[in-house]
Order: structure tokens, then sequence, then C-alpha cells
């Protein structure tokens, strides 16, 4: 019979509770910068508390999202870029809020990885924290998973929980839409968090790398343009809900493009008309359809194409949202109209200057 060997850790197997725990005291700060009225407690217990009374909410209904970054994480992987697909993550999970007319209260994250490194991880930790802050929401936790063998070194994997709230009949859509309301188009940063899949296929037939001048903005590196962080446009959204009453409906642009979010807001005897030539796809969409040779249809139903969030409101009303958004730094166009049904929920005019 063999003796058997004593003195084996969890640090043997691959887990490293020390370095879970420096990241913990790395990441406290971070969390703190993120308070707001409703949510002041510490991490490190079972659970993060919110107040909803301190948050001034008299009848509210709660809306809860939450998402990913998806595989936009292998380009942060393999540039070693870690500072902001945490603002990516809040975004994708934000957004999804304030379209239902909900403001973000609160958010926790979940990180896993094959090997923990806590400096990687706190760099993580601040791109959540700053696009909790844009949002204006509060982190009150998370969990972060070490899991050897199941992560290849170097991989990570993230993913976002947020919860919002309204007044009770102040949710969106709001119904009534009508023929003639115009749907406004918010400018997006660039690709934000989806489509990536397609967006490395086609960097890698090229023959880039990450660290090449960007072919549509020599200025930065490729893997720095890809990785712009996903507009969070709650703020401005929230402050055009409530002075003027006159937001119908919002769609939040992700993966399915246009075809696919937009029907989502729509009642069952409506269409949207979308006249592309109104858009101006930034350079970073022309540069992935002439490289890959990708038909402007399935552009629409893959990526943004530059507009990240639409708006629909009545036609008296559009150019005071307009303003209203654009006070807050957003560029608006209008993009479109609402109609009577059609076959199929988008209906689209013109072309893509691709």
């Amino acid at each position: 019979m063999s003796e058997r060997k004593n003195g084996l850790t969890y640090a043997d197997a691959g887990v490293d509770i020390d370095a879970g725990n420096a990241l913990v005291e790395k990441i406290k700060p971070l969390v703190r910068s993120t308070r707001r009225p409703g949510a002041d407690g510490e991490i490190g217990g079972f659970g993060g508390l919110f107040d909803l009374k301190a948050a001034g909410f008299s009848d509210p209904v709660l809306v809860a999202a939450n998402d990913g970054v998806g595989t936009k994480l292998k380009v942060a992987i393999e540039a070693g870029i870690h500072a902001t697909v945490g603002i990516d993550l809040v975004a994708m999970c934000v957004n999804d809020l304030v379209v239902q007319g909900a403001e973000p209260l609160f958010f926790l994250d979940y990180f896993a990885t094959g090997k923990l490194d806590p400096d990687q991880g706190a760099a993580i930790v601040s791109g959540i924290a700053e696009g909790c802050r844009q949002a204006g929401c509060a982190l009150i936790g998370g969990e972060t998973a070490e899991m050897p063998g199941l992560y290849a070194a170097g991989d990570y994997d993230l993913a976002g929980f947020a919860v919002g709230a309204a007044e009770r009949g102040n949710l969106l859509p709001a119904g009534g839409l009508d023929d003639g309301d115009v749907i406004l188009g918010l400018s997006s940063s660039g690709l934000h968090s989806n489509g990536f899949s397609l967006v490395r296929h086609i960097v890698g037939r090229s023959g880039a790398a990450w660290s090449d001048p960007a072919p549509f903005a020599e200025e930065t590196t490729l893997a720095e343009a890809l990785l712009t962080p996903t507009r969070i446009y709650v703020r401005p959204l929230l402050r055009a809900i409530r002075e003027t009453g006159a937001i119908k409906a919002l769609a939040h642009i992700t993966g399915g493009g246009f075809p696919e979010n937009i029907p989502r807001v729509l009642p069952a005897d409506r269409s949207a008309q979308i006249d592309l030539d109104a858009i101006q796809p930034p350079p970073v969409f022309g540069w992935l359809a002439g490289e890959g040779g990708v038909a402007e249809r399935e552009m629409l139903r893959t990526f943004n194409c530059g507009v990240g969030m639409v708006a629909v409101v009545p036609a008296a009303e559009a150019a005071l949202v307009a303003a209203i958004l654009q006070e807050e730094g957003e560029t608006v166009v209008p993009i479109g109209r609402i109609i009577p049904r059609e076959d199929g929920g988008v209906i689209y005019r013109g072309s893509l200057e691709l």
C-alpha cells in the first residue's frame, strides 16, 4: 500500500482563497464610490441590501434584467485590456431597465475565472463601478468564482444583474402608438456588445493584430477601438421621460438589431418605417461590412449600425424630447415613423452609407 501524502490545500487544487480576499480589499473603495440613496452598506455580507423608501419611491414596481458581455471578452482577454468591459456589463443591463421606464437602483456582478489575478479582477470591477456611477445605481454585491479546469488559463466570464423601479402606472411602453409618431435614434458609441463572434471572425480573416492601428481609426489600436464601451443612456432618458411625459416607447438596439428589437414595443397593428438614409454609421461598421463582405440586411440584424437606442414620441413633441436628450450629451436624429401594419414589424426606406 502506498503511503498517503498529507498537507494538501485548496490552493494546491488551484483555488487561492487569499487572492480572493485580496481582491475584495482592492474593490471596496470602488464599491463605496457607487453609493446612492437606498444603498450605503459594505460588501462582504451574505446579501446586499436596498431601501426603496429611502430611494424616494411610494408605490414602486420592480424591474429586473440580467446580461453578459459575450465574446467581446475574448478581445479584452487577448489584448490584455480589462478596464472597460465592466462598463459594457452594466450598460447591457441598465439600458434594458430604462426602456421600461425604470430607474436602475442596484447592480450585482458574477466574475468567473480559471486563475484569480487580483489586479486583473480589480481592473474589471473598476469598469463595473464606473458603469454604475454613469447609471446612478449602487454596486451592492457580487460573486467571484475561481474554477481551474473549467476555464482555460487567462480566460474569464462576466454576468450582471440589475434591479430598477418605476412608480406604478409609469412603466413603458405606454401604449397608444399612433400613425405618424416619430422614431428618434440615439447614436451608439460603436459596436457596443453585440456581434463580436462575427467581428472576431472578420478580424481573423483580415490578418490584423489587436495591437495594429485600427483601419477605421488609426489614432488608436484595433483592440482599443473595438472595445469602446457601450453607451449608457439612463440619465438622459430618465430626464426626458420625467420632464416631458411624451416618450411612448423605447427600444434598446442590441443583438438582433432593428428587426428584432423595435417590434418588441410595437402593437400588433403598427409597423416602424426606418429611413436608413438618415443614419450615419460610424466607420467601424463600414470597415466590417467591406472587409467581411457583409450585406446590409445582415449588418442591420447583427449590429446597431450607429443607433443604440430608439424612442417613439408624438410628432408634436419630437423636437422637445430631442432637445432635452441633446442637452444631456446625446446625438439624436429622427430616423423614422410609426405606420399602419405592413409585412414585418420594421420597414426600411433608403440604404445605409457603409
